[in-house]
């Protein structure tokens, strides 16, 4: 599902546009809010400016085997640190960054980033092949990548009538999964919430709300996400006119 050496993680300036660090995997970025670690370091390191030592207003791209940015995080203030041992060519295995303002609180975001950005076309359904548990990382790289990619909170799709499968849906995270993936196509968004979905049936970009939406195994889906939860979107969507239907 993967290809090895990529995404490419590049730190940049935003102020200059300059790159400071080039690398081909990151530890310490994407942790669990409970962990505490001091520093942040790149491995495998591509290309490294070593006249810069500091910035302070930074960015980190994520960037695909093509040269697409397809995903980034501001990360404000970066420090380097050590400096892993160099190579005959001048390559470096390593680069410790003391301070990053801000991380990724989605551990599994890495391994997804991973996929994202391989050759290879999503497709329908693929989120529903990753454990359960990565589903709030799957919709947040769908967010982060949508947005990176100058798109809108908004539908592109044409189809006016939309089939929403509630089968495998089990989780919050995966009903905006499914939900961006009915709409948009793999890969997907059509929000992260309840607001955010109010947001894309709101936006005057792209194709508008669609005119129906059809639930289907709505009762498989109904149960795990509650009925608050469930009574709230569906009072969404028909808030701007969507013809909700369930089976």
């Amino acid at each position: 599902m993967t290809e090895a050496g990529f995404p490419m993680y590049v730190v940049v300036d935003e102020e200059s546009g300059d790159t400071l660090v080039t690398a081909e995997e990151v530890a310490g970025f994407f942790v669990d809010p409970q962990e505490e670690l001091p520093e942040v370091a790149f491995l495998r390191v591509h290309d490294l400016n070593k006249s810069r030592r500091r910035a302070e207003d930074a960015a980190l791209e994520i960037v695909n085997r093509r040269g697409e940015r397809i995903g980034e995080y501001p990360v404000g203030r970066v420090v380097y640190g050590d400096m892993g041992a160099e190579s005959a060519d001048g390559k470096i295995s390593s680069v410790s960054i003391r301070h990053f303002d801000t991380r990724c609180e989605y551990p599994e975001a890495a391994e997804i980033w991973r996929r994202w950005a391989a050759d290879a076309a999503l497709e329908k359904g693929e989120w529903l092949r990753w454990p359960v548990s990565y589903q709030s990382s799957w919709l947040h790289v769908v967010q982060n990548s949508w947005f990176t990619s100058n798109r809108r909170a908004a539908r592109y799709g044409v189809d006016d009538v939309v089939y929403l499968d509630g089968s495998h849906i089990s989780t919050k995270s995966g009903f905006f999964c499914a939900l961006g993936e009915a709409v948009n196509g793999p890969g997907g968004y059509f929000g992260s919430n309840l607001d955010a979905v109010a947001d894309c049936m709101y936006s005057s970009f792209g194709e508008g709300p669609p005119a129906a939406i059809v639930w289907r195994n709505f009762q498989a889906s109904q149960e795990p996400l509650g009925h608050v939860f469930v009574d709230s979107i569906i009072d969404v969507m028909r808030e701007f006119s969507v013809d909700v239907t369930t089976c």
